[in-house]
């Protein structure tokens, strides 16, 4: 096997910090969106009562200096505040930083740690990440079987990031028996859910599989990718993969 696929490792699922609120109406949350500064205020007042959600979100103002100055330890220590109590998105969130390196030293094994907390939770980023660190074995030991389940896990939410990384390790045959079929399948759906220079990606990922595939084959791949449909809904999160 040759051309890129054979030396690429998986797209890393790691993106931005940001994540939908529910505390407020939507018509109030895009108001707040549309001025930074007063989002942050109202964020902060309702973190410093403790409520885990604008916790988090005041942490993502500090991640993006969105309404406050950039400041990754402030981003961390709001982050930390809801993750402890247990709040999906802060716990990812607190695993990217650690991941990074950024507000806190980096630590692949802290990271795993907050990354598994988010996905038992079912927040699909925090599961593809889990995945990349057991395909990689960052933070622990390779193990790609366990790579295979978080990525399912996250593939059959919807999230193009965990498609292609399913259909990364069954092209490969690592953790799965090798299936081009399955690889085809996966990688195309991770193409119809991503946009931008990942969408370009994975459409050559999925054009150079099919260049590998009897016509046969192909055909059973894209009747299986017509005929998916998702488990559940990915993380909110990943509608901004594109901007960090």
């Amino acid at each position: 096997m040759t051309s890129f696929w054979k030396i690429a490792a998986p797209v890393t699922c790691v993106a931005v910090i940001c994540g939908a609120a529910l505390l407020w109406p939507v018509y109030q949350e895009e108001a707040l969106e549309r001025k930074p500064a007063e989002a942050a205020r109202v964020y902060r007042a309702r973190a410093e009562r403790g409520e885990a959600k604008a916790q988090y979100r005041l942490g993502d103002s500090y991640a993006q200096g969105k309404g406050v100055p950039q400041d990754y330890f402030e981003a961390v220590r709001w982050y930390r505040k809801a993750a402890k109590q247990g709040n999906a998105n802060a716990e990812y969130a607190l695993g990217y930083m650690y991941h990074q390196g950024q507000g806190v030293k980096q630590d692949d094994a802290e990271a795993v740690r907050w990354f598994r907390q988010a996905a038992e939770q079912g927040n699909a980023q925090a599961q593809c990440n889990l995945g990349d660190s057991y395909a990689q074995g960052h933070g622990v030991p390779q193990d790609y079987a366990e790579a295979v389940r978080w990525y399912r896990a996250a593939a059959e939410q919807g999230y193009p990031m965990g498609q292609y990384g399913i259909g990364f390790m069954y092209y490969h045959g690592r953790g799965v028996p090798q299936d081009y079929i399955q690889a085809h399948m996966w990688t195309s759906l991770a193409a119809s859910g991503a946009s931008g220079d990942a969408k370009q990606y994975f459409v050559r990922a999925a054009n150079h599989i099919a260049g590998e595939m009897t016509p046969e084959q192909i055909i059973e791949a894209e009747r299986l990718a017509r005929e998916w449909k998702p488990r559940g809904q990915p993380s909110a999160r990943s509608e901004h993969d594109s901007q960090r």
